[in-house]
């Protein structure tokens, strides 16, 4: 229970920009630690929180204890908010959050599978459930696994590397193979002089297959369309991102959010009579300081973005 210790991102960022109140509600999506609904329940706010990782949400409970009634731990995918919701009897909220991404505690356990450093099976999920890297290697050919490796690691090996893992795959089994086993595959697809400087050459790959095991694009793409739905007028909204493919998303979701015109571009007066329901809180996002990079070198990939409904 106890054991689920993971270092919070941003949080006093988070609680600047959600800005609860005494009283409000909150959902956040992704309780991983437990750090966010801390510092939200701490303000006052009701807290609603969700994770598919069954660790989580016993950790969470545990740590949260002392809020009774206030909060609420549900185990569940943040992709399905709107559900959640409406099974506690809820409309709508008065903030929104999800903290993308794995945790240090799945990262850092090798029996999850998650981790290059720390030998494991195959795994990779984050709820325990569903099918795991080693049945996905199994069932992909070598053109899908390009696809996933080139789409979510924007890895420019990906052709090579994926081959590689489908020979490796056929000719031991993928159940015969763990994480360090997969991890000397990629590295010794790509040219040597290609390795990158600052990560391992296996990082851009894990992260990849890991986005496709757990279908963490699905999830995010689902969460992003039900928050007008979801949020209550005056609520916020909030995302942190750790890699790019995350980031746009969030960025192009929340700029169709808040877009003041959709007219053409050349017309000399707005003709389209546009009124957003929801106004950018974050012109940029918002980055970790020095002191946290220092103190938590995970944080120096997280952006984070926000927005307020505003009718």
């Amino acid at each position: 229970m106890t054991g689920f210790t993971h270092a919070t991102v941003l949080q006093s960022e988070v609680v600047e920009l959600l800005d609860p109140r005494a009283g409000s509600v909150v959902l956040d999506g992704t309780l991983g630690g437990g750090g966010h609904s801390e510092a939200l329940l701490e303000r006052g706010a009701q807290v609603i929180g969700t994770d598919r990782d069954p660790r989580a949400v016993a950790a969470a409970r545990a740590r949260l204890a002392r809020f009774g009634e206030a909060f609420r731990a549900v185990r569940a995918d943040f992709r399905d908010a709107e559900n959640v919701l409406r099974s506690l009897g809820i409309d709508r909220v008065d903030g929104a959050l999800v903290d993308l991404g794995v945790s240090s505690p799945q990262l850092d356990v090798g029996e999850r599978g998650f981790s290059f450093s720390r030998p494991g099976p195959l795994d990779m999920r984050m709820s325990g459930e569903g099918e795991t890297l080693a049945d996905l290697l199994e069932r992909v050919d070598v053109a899908e696994l390009t696809r996933i490796l080139r789409e979510y690691g924007e890895e420019p090996f990906a052709r090579p590397v994926a081959r590689a893992i489908h020979e490796a795959v056929k000719r031991q089994g993928a159940r015969n193979l763990d994480t360090a086993a997969l991890a000397e595959v990629i590295s010794h697809a790509i040219p040597r002089k290609a390795w990158p400087r600052s990560i391992h050459p296996a990082t851009r790959t894990f992260q990849a297959l890991r986005i496709a095991v757990n279908d963490e694009l699905g999830a995010l793409a689902a969460w992003l369309e039900v928050l007008p739905r979801v949020i209550a007028p005056g609520g916020r909204a909030a995302a942190i991102s750790f890699h790019s493919l995350e980031d746009r998303m969030v960025k192009r979701a929340f700029q169709t959010l808040t877009r003041t015109c959709t007219c053409p571009p050349g017309l000399p007066v707005c003709a389209c009579g546009s009124n957003p329901e929801f106004r950018q809180v974050t012109r940029k996002a918002v980055t970790a300081s020095e002191t946290e990079v220092a103190r938590n070198p995970r944080s120096r990939s997280a952006k984070l973005r926000a927005v307020v409904k505003v009718r």
